[in-house]
């Protein structure tokens, strides 16, 4: 799928360095995509978008975010985004 403002996405974010918070997966919007040829570890990008993430606590910007097609929550997944799972 090809990312466009205003979806919705999953994003983990990366938890704390001594694991008292361990990553999470938060809903986050897509606010603008920049076309972006580069390759993440042995994953290839054509976009980075911006997202609004929401969390319990408040709304967080978060700018030029990776896309991944490790699953939401994972190791891999940590710091970037992903589509939500279908049902």
């Amino acid at each position: 799928m090809t990312p466009t403002v205003g979806r919705i996405v999953h994003y983990t974010n990366l938890g704390d360095k001594d694991g008292k918070y361990p990553p999470q997966v938060i809903a986050a919007i897509i606010t603008k995509v920049e076309e972006r040829a580069m390759t993440v570890g042995e994953e290839e990008c054509d976009h980075i978008v911006s997202l609004k993430a929401f969390y319990p606590t408040g709304f967080f910007d978060m700018p030029d975010v990776e896309f991944t097609y490790a699953p939401a929550g994972s190791e891999l997944a940590r710091g970037r985004w992903t589509w939500p799972e279908r049902s």
